[in-house]
Parts: structure tokens; sequence; C-alpha cells
């Protein structure tokens, strides 16, 4: 008797199983992070460069300074944006995207060329 095989990862489907309820975990982890309707915007943001406070609050569109106070926190917390606060007087902060930061361009970059298509496609403009 042939046993049961998954056509699109060539594994026995007892093994699928584990790797499917793996790899919904990882899914389920990468949205705990990146959720939401800002934070890859911002990362998005950050990708060109080193960016104040204020800079981030006019590129996020919609934003509240507080809702983007409290995401880059949480970027900063899983480190993938560093802080640094310069004695300058007034005192001048600056976000950047870390080296783990950046391991996420390849998605951000891809989330916005669908995003692109998408726009031209439902819409029948790309926008920018």
């Amino acid at each position: 008797m042939a046993k049961s095989v998954n056509v699109l990862t060539e594994q026995p489907v007892a093994q699928h199983g584990e790797a499917c309820k793996f790899k919904m975990l990882a899914i389920k982890d990468t949205m705990d992070i990146l959720g939401g309707k800002w934070k890859i915007q911002i990362l998005g943001s950050l990708g060109f460069g080193k960016k104040r406070f204020g800079d981030l609050l006019r590129d996020v569109e919609g934003i509240a300074a507080k809702m983007l106070s409290k995401e880059l926190k949480d970027l900063e917390i899983n480190q993938l944006v560093k802080r640094t606060v310069y004695d300058t007087k007034p005192v001048t902060v600056e976000y950047e995207i870390t080296a783990y930061g950046k391991t996420l361009q390849k998605v951000v970059g891809e989330i916005a060329e669908w995003g692109v298509k998408h726009r031209k496609r439902v819409i029948g403009k790309a926008g920018c």
C-alpha cells in the first residue's frame, strides 16, 4: 500500500502535518512582531536611511505620534530598530534599521512590489 504524500512538499502526510504546524507557528511569531497597520511602513521608511521622529511621522501617513512612539519601542525591543540619542540642544533622536532588521528588507520590498501590482490591478494606476 502506497503512503500518502503531499504533492507540494513531497513529504509523507504525517511529516507534512508537523512541518505545517511548525511553519504556522513561525508565521504567527512573525505576525506578532510585524502585524498591525504601521510596523512594515515604519521599516519601509527606515529602509531609506536614518530618520528622526518627525521625519517618520511625515513618512508614515496617518500615524499618530503616540502610536509611532509605541511602534518604535516595539521594533526596538525586537532588535529591528536602533534608537540613538545625541547630546545636542535640543536633544536629537535618530532611528535606523539594525543589521537584524535589514534581514526583513527583502520581505518589505516584496510587500511593496505586490502593493504596486495590486493597486494597478484594482485601481488602474501605480501611484508615486
